[in-house]
């Protein structure tokens, strides 16, 4: 893996690598160069399978970080590519032509983080979310309380319990009874 390791950060400019195991390795490359690592990876270094491809919001940092799992089956090594793109303007290169199946991954992107993957094949049918018109719920500026809210009523009967206390009566029904006969005050 170290020799692989090397080779690509000499070829494709690699600004950091993260050890985290013996066969799995984290690379941040720069978004222009993505694309040509990861055909590279795949044609020459043999990582022929994409097992997903995810996301994360830096909302802060004003980007999103996409995550491309790549594994080597013939080496049994694995390594994440990892890209950060602009929140405002969130656009990365397809690789449905690399992966056809990564076009799957890229739909579900685009409807719960509002990344546009071009040419991708039905990028803009709806996923799981048939006929949302909210900014996308896996943002992190989304403010999934306000829309439970806005959205759902609340039910005639419905008791709210305070967590703590509810799961100890639960979980230990018998130590309150048990404590009362004794004398000793609740915890």
């Amino acid at each position: 893996m170290e020799n692989i390791i090397k080779s690509l950060e000499e070829k494709f400019n690699i600004s950091e690598v993260i050890k985290k195991s013996d066969n799995l390795n984290i690379l941040t490359v720069d978004k222009k160069l993505a694309m040509s690592l990861i055909i590279y990876l795949k044609e020459i270094e043999k990582f022929s399978h994409l097992v997903m491809l995810s996301a994360v919001d830096w909302l802060e940092d004003g980007k999103f970080q996409l995550s491309y799992i790549l594994n080597n089956p013939e080496k049994k090594i694995d390594l994440i590519i990892r890209v950060f793109i602009s929140r405002e303007k969130p656009e990365m290169e397809s690789i449905h032509k690399i992966w056809v199946h990564a076009a799957t991954d890229q739909r579900e992107l685009k409807e719960m983080y509002g990344i546009e993957f071009p040419e991708s094949p039905r990028l803009n049918d709806d996923f799981l979310l048939e006929g949302w018109d909210n900014i996308p719920p896996m943002r992190r500026d989304f403010d999934t309380l306000k829309y439970s809210e806005e959205t759902f009523f609340p039910r005639p009967g419905r008791q709210t319990y305070e967590t703590k206390e509810y799961m100890k009566e639960k979980m230990y029904p018998d130590e309150k009874n048990s404590k009362n006969k004794k004398g000793l005050k609740d915890a």
